[in-house]
């Protein structure tokens, strides 16, 4: 699934491209050739912690790109739209890592989070060495992975939804039964404010509208008089609209006589004329208006003082007035019928509730049982791996009392590593190389289940030699049948067993000023020497080559 890995300014690396190709690669060199300097890049660009020691003397940044191809559904792809991204099918994670310790995070060019980044980076790689099991050594993913090798992920699935369903129903019963409650303690101050809402039957906006009219009857009294004498004097008896059109008449008849000295006459006359007709209608519209009923005025006062009264009482603004109408008629409501729905209420949830524990349980058994084919295919793989005498075991702990969306279950993988010996938790009670091969073990059952595409395994077969190599070496070929398995390792056993050979060197530069890592694939030939190489040390001898072309036949 990794297509390659390209490295810019990191320690010891100028420019550095590894193209991968699938099953199981292996990569080997001398002690200090650059090997953890290549995990370390590795590491940064899928997420890990950045450092500016990782920065090439001299250079102002450095950059790791790993590029994957990914299939449909994957995850990776998951996290892409929530995200936001474009998935394209080709995944490219790049890590700018600077000198002065910031880091810049982008996937297919498009600058992310390193939060994002390290969750896609967290599906499609895992890195596991004699320190960093952490994909298997958590306790959180075991539950998982014991799910994952059972198949159950219909069945998590499906309880998730009843998880919801449960909850739902116990979310509207508790706050039902907490109106009630909330309502039955003051049973007698919500009857009495209801309906004395209800009576006076507020409306949203009606202060502002009501003071609105107030004001202009107010300001109406106070004008009318001069409105009045105004329209006297514009359209009463003294008009002189009259006068003037009798005037434009007269003019009118005249106009033959004298059109360029009549007709601007009249033509100003009549809009003089308008004028004032308009000037009538505003100010009869005006009077209209100013004219009211003096017991509309009192009318409007008294409501205007019992709604602010009102307002005063209940701490609530008058606009507010109708929706508290409305609550407290709710609280009433709900004293009233809460009984009937608090019942319909409590069927639901309890429906919901043995729904749920029928499913759990259920699942609960089937995790036990799966745990028992878990145990047996693990412990199957262990004597060959020299753990002849230690006892893999799943401990499955059901607590109906501390459900949860996956179940009732407590998942955590022990082990036991003597006879006699108290079993305890993995990560606890097994050494580092006892770890280690626990976890090949593991890897190897679950196959791609459960497991991010990419592997890495971190010389997990230090301290152990001859036959246990060579299970080891046996256990990751078949591992990278499923899934793609990367190895950095000392056993020759292991490397004869690999598809792709990559040999880690340092060559000195500048006439051995400075140094670079280098990483070459190995040709058929040069793959025996290097195998000779780690089976006889410093000097290659020919039985070191024959050793080493029997582990190669042997392998094929």
């Amino acid at each position: 699934m990794l297509a390659r890995l390209s490295i810019r300014d990191i320690v010891l690396i100028e420019r550095l491209d590894i193209e991968f190709s699938r099953g199981l690669a292996v990569l080997t060199g001398e002690t200090g050739a650059g090997k953890s300097i290549l995990l370390d890049a590795f590491a940064l660009a899928l997420g890990g912690r950045g450092d500016a020691g990782l920065v090439r003397h001299g250079a102002e940044q450095g950059q790791v790109t790993a590029m994957f191809d990914v299939p449909k559904g994957h995850p990776a792809a998951g996290i892409l739209a929530e995200n936001g991204l474009d998935d394209t099918g080709e995944m490219i994670l790049r890590r700018v890592q600077l000198a002065d310790g910031r880091t810049r995070a982008f996937i297919n060019d498009q600058a992310i989070s390193v939060q994002t980044l390290k969750a896609v980076g967290a599906v499609l790689v895992e890195i596991h060495g004699q320190h960093d099991e952490r994909a298997l050594v958590d306790a959180s993913t075991h539950r998982q992975l014991l799910d994952a090798f059972a198949g159950h992920e219909k069945d998590v699935a499906a309880l998730e939804a009843l998880w919801d369903i449960r909850r739902t129903a116990g979310t509207a019963l508790d706050e039902h039964r907490a109106g009630m409650e909330r309502a039955a303690r003051e049973a007698d101050y919500l009857r009495h404010a209801s309906q004395e809402l209800k009576t006076l039957a507020p409306k949203d906006g009606e202060e502002t509208e009501l003071a609105n009219r107030r004001t202009t009857m107010m300001q109406g009294e106070k004008v009318a008089t001069d409105l009045r004498e105004a329209q006297e004097a514009i359209g009463g008896s003294h008009s002189p609209v009259s006068a003037l059109s009798a005037a434009v008449r007269r003019l009118e008849r005249r106009a033959a006589n004298a059109p360029a000295l009549i007709e601007p006459a009249v033509k100003a006359i009549d809009i003089a004329i308008n004028a004032l007709e308009e000037a009538d209608q505003h100010l009869h519209a005006a009077l209209a208006a100013t004219d009211f009923d003096p017991a509309e005025l009192e009318r409007i006062e008294e409501r205007l003082f019992a709604l602010r009264a009102a307002s005063r009482k209940y701490s609530t603004p008058v606009d507010l007035l109708a929706a508290l109408a409305a609550q407290y008629a709710g609280d009433v409501a709900l004293i009233d019928a809460g009984a009937d729905q608090l019942k319909k209420l409590e069927a639901a949830a309890a429906e919901a509730d043995q729904r749920y524990a029928a499913a759990a349980a259920k699942l609960s058994a089937a995790r036990s049982k799966a745990a028992e084919k878990l145990n047996k295919a693990v412990n199957a793989e262990l004597a060959p791996l020299k753990l002849e005498r230690a006892k893999f075991m799943t401990q499955v702990e059901a607590n109906a009392a501390a459900p949860g969306p996956e179940g009732i279950d407590r998942v955590e993988f022990w082990v036991q590593t003597n006879p006699g010996t108290k079993p305890g938790p993995m990560m606890k009670v097994a050494s580092g190389g006892e770890l280690s091969r626990f976890l090949l073990a593991l890897k190897v059952v679950l196959a791609d289940r459960g497991s991010a595409p990419t592997l890495v395994f971190d010389e997990i077969d230090t301290g152990v030699g001859g036959a246990v190599a060579d299970a080891i070496g046996s256990r990751l070929a078949r591992l990278a049948g499923k899934v793609q398995v990367m190895a950095v390792t000392h056993a020759p056993q292991v490397a004869a067993r690999a598809s792709q050979h990559l040999l880690i060197s340092k060559d000195a530069l500048d006439k051995g000023k400075r140094v670079a890592t280098r990483v070459n694939a190995l040709a058929a030939d040069h793959r025996r020497e290097e195998i000779a190489r780690m089976l006889a040390g410093a000097e290659i001898t020919a039985e070191a080559r024959a050793a080493a072309e029997r582990l190669l036949r042997a392998a094929g």
